[in-house]
């Protein structure tokens, strides 16, 4: 798999160590410092994927189109991350993070102009899918690092502070994209995202080397053959569990966070959109932080099985005291029936979906060491497929049944992925037991 090769070219980016060193016990700030910098490319994947959500009204004014079929016009973004994958792993294998994180910023630099100057649906379509191939890099290469260069142990206390510093980009979107819009339009939101993307260009071109030496080049592997590998470990039954759940878990997140919380605190609870933007801060501020907690539990507790399972359960019984707490809702009044209410039960979803980057650490331990990188990529995959899926298929339930019923799609299928997983995963964690229970003497 490519990610899997590129992580060999990896070993040497940040440090001159022999290819043939251990990895560091700690990251020194030669790979901290990298790792950080990548990672604030992730920061600016959320920005512009969840941008929309708190323009989606004046944007489909602007072009021409509905609320609910600007939906499906943003589902390209999703869609053409998740075709991205494994190009950016070939990629990867053949010119190294650096130059591949470079590209990628130059891609989504000429997206966010593209995004500034739509004036239609098609073109609007054509931004989103310039986005989604410029952003749709940005986690595997601080990952894919990160993976190499740091001990297992360390991995996942990483992997979730890569998500932490991506997910600020949600932050972003929020209150501060709101006041912006308000003040001087949407495009603006644009303008200044393809700003951000140059900025990071050069702090990629100063912080982040490239390696010393060039890595002994693998024979030249068509793109077919390096997707057929992907999907055999997609398909295994020790990542059948992770990745049913993966299908659902981003998906809905971003459903929630990137494109309907805004347009439901506005239609909804009639908030204007600073004040929609900030009803959206507590969620944000769950998807920031929780993921090191997240982390933090996981390596204090061991029972990552349980930390998935259970906090996608209840994160889909959050979306429907949602719904029901919408006026005529059989919960509505009392503590909850209004924005505040709503606002603090979004910040619990997100508490609950802040394990979901669990599922790197669980897809890594769940193969074998030689393709940890093919499971990370398998994963991220999967993650992005399923976006794009439930992201089509959330705006057209919008366009026939209201938000209302879109809230409920993605409960049932969170509850459903995650009784997949508990079911796939079952005969694993018997195992694991087995294999922890002390032997009887005789």
């Amino acid at each position: 798999m490519s990610v899997h090769g590129s992580l060999a070219v990896c070993t040497n980016v940040m440090s001159p160590v022999p290819h043939s060193s251990r990895p560091l016990s700690s990251p020194g700030l030669l790979i901290a410092l990298p790792l950080v910098v990548l990672a604030f490319g992730h920061t600016l994947s959320n920005l512009l994927r969840t941008l929309p959500a708190i323009a989606t009204d004046v944007i489909s004014t602007d072009i021409g189109t509905t609320t609910a079929y600007l939906g499906v016009l943003t589902g390209a973004y999703h869609l053409f991350f998740a075709l991205g994958q494994i190009p950016v792993g070939v990629m990867l294998d053949r010119l190294g993070v650096k130059a591949v994180s470079l590209a990628l910023l130059a891609v989504a630099t000429l997206g966010c102009v593209a995004g500034a100057l739509a004036n239609g649906p098609a073109s609007f379509f054509a931004a989103q899918a310039f986005l989604g191939i410029g952003c749709c890099g940005m986690l595997l290469c601080p990952f894919a690092l990160a993976a190499k260069t740091l001990p297992p142990l360390r991995f996942s206390m990483w992997s979730g502070l890569i998500v932490s510093i991506g997910n600020c980009g949600m932050l972003l979107s929020a209150t501060p994209m709101a006041w912006l819009i308000e003040r001087h339009g949407w495009r603006t939101g644009f303008w200044l995202s393809a700003a951000l993307a140059l900025i990071l260009g050069a702090l990629v071109t100063l912080i982040v080397r490239s390696p010393e030496k060039a890595a002994p080049q693998a024979p030249s592997r068509d793109l077919g053959s390096e997707l057929r590998e992907v999907l055999a470990i997609t398909a295994s039954p020790r990542l059948r569990g992770p990745v049913l759940l993966a299908f659902t878990s981003l998906a809905a997140v971003l459903a929630v966070r990137g494109v309907w919380g805004g347009p439901w605190f506005m239609e909804v609870r009639e908030l204007s959109r600073i004040e929609a933007g900030n009803a959206l801060i507590p969620l944000t501020l769950a998807m920031a932080v929780g993921p090191l907690v997240a982390g933090g539990i996981d390596r204090i507790t061991s029972a990552r099985r349980v930390l998935l399972a259970g906090g996608h359960l209840m994160a889909g019984f959050l979306l429907l005291l949602v719904v029901a707490a919408v006026p005529g809702g059989w919960l509505h009044g009392g503590l909850l029936g209004s924005a505040t209410s709503d606002a603090w039960v979004f910040f619990a979803f997100g508490c609950c979906m802040s394990t979901q980057p669990l599922l790197f650490a669980m897809g890594q331990s769940s193969t074998p060491k030689e393709s940890s990188g093919k499971a990370l990529a398998a994963l991220n995959l999967v993650f992005f497929c399923g976006t794009a899926f439930h992201q089509l298929a959330s705006g057209f339930i919008a366009s026939y049944f209201g938000m209302e019923a879109v809230f409920v799609y993605f409960s049932l299928a969170l509850v459903g992925s995650a009784g997949l997983f508990v079911h796939c995963t079952k005969r694993d964690s018997l195992v694991e037991a087995a294999h922890d229970m002390p032997a009887k003497t005789p």
